[in-house]
């Protein structure tokens, strides 16, 4: 299945229907309610899904928005975050996302699971690489400095965020909703390749699945933090739904796929039949970019749609 997700258009919108209509133009039938939903935008949507105008295929926590939070932010409050009131804000909004869902009619939601605070190394690791230094002493050096910082303290932020996801699992069982656990772009951010095998370990299907993003992961692989295939290899049986989008070396990621570095022919024959695909375009990306990329991608994998 083919979906398209809001996060293209919802800063743009005041009307949930309006915003709703927009995809649906672009040949969409399907979509994934993205991390920038505000309040106001929850009636139009409504409004198109009760008169059967529009699927909703997935939601990305959190969504909708809390409302003292004015525009897009899935990490606005972290499931890992060492303060109690943080981390009891995001369980909190977590489950308000899954009754969403659940009103909606669809039982996927996609999540992040916080992060380590060790400052931005990937993106100083990504100005590195745009100037050609990720083959140089300095590069290596910034690389070991953060691998080094994130395991002396990744231990406790990552049981914070297992403590806070065991909650929120609970709650999804009992509602029928299954959590995609989404890679992440940043090697700061949780969960860490080896992390995500712990959580999907620990946490059973169906409830709980990996979600791939092809664009991070992608970024990832560019700055020699692991290898698409392998790791897709990996983790394929727990996919639950992926996200769309390409890069351009080194990290300029959610351009329209074939437009970057994804290996997709590469890497489709690895995912198992009848998996949820979701095109998560930049704001930035035009009309005609999408339409054309989703054109290819319905002429290369016909078999998704």
């Amino acid at each position: 299945m083919i979906s398209f997700s809001t996060c293209w258009n919802s800063g743009r919108h005041k009307d949930g229907a309006e915003m709703i209509q927009e995809i649906l133009d672009l040949g969409f039938d399907t979509v994934e309610l993205g991390h920038g939903i505000r309040l106001f935008l929850v009636e139009g949507i409504l409004k198109m899904v009760e008169a059967g105008k529009v699927k909703i295929s997935s939601l990305h926590n959190f969504c909708p928005l809390p409302p003292e939070i004015p525009h897009a932010s899935p990490d606005c409050y972290q499931i890992s975050a060492e303060r109690p009131g943080e981390r009891d804000r995001a369980i909190r909004h977590t489950i308000k996302t899954i009754d969403f869902a659940k009103r909606l009619g669809t039982d996927r939601v996609v999540m992040h699971l916080g992060g380590v605070e060790i400052g931005d190394y990937t993106g100083k690791l990504v100005r590195m690489a745009e100037v050609g230094m990720h083959m140089s002493k300095a590069y290596l050096q910034t690389k070991l400095e953060a691998v080094k910082r994130r395991e002396s303290l990744q231990d406790a932020a990552f049981r914070r965020s297992m403590d806070s996801l065991k909650i929120i699992y609970r709650y999804a069982h009992m509602s029928g909703v299954r959590l995609g656990i989404e890679s992440r772009h940043s090697f700061e951010e949780i969960p860490s390749e080896r992390e995500m095998l712990v959580v999907l370990d620990q946490f059973d299907a169906p409830t709980a699945g990996y979600w791939h993003d092809f664009g991070h992961v992608q970024v990832k692989h560019n700055l020699g933090f692991l290898d698409h295939v392998e790791w897709m290899q990996k983790v394929a049986p727990r996919l639950i739904g992926c996200h769309l989008h390409d890069t351009k070396w080194p990290g300029r990621d959610h351009m329209a796929p074939f437009d970057g570095a994804v290996e997709y022919d590469r890497l489709m024959p690895m995912i198992p039949q009848d998996m949820l695909f979701v095109f998560e375009m930049s704001p930035r990306r035009t009309k005609e970019e999408i339409t054309t990329s989703f054109a290819k991608w319905k002429e290369r994998f016909p078999h998704t749609v």
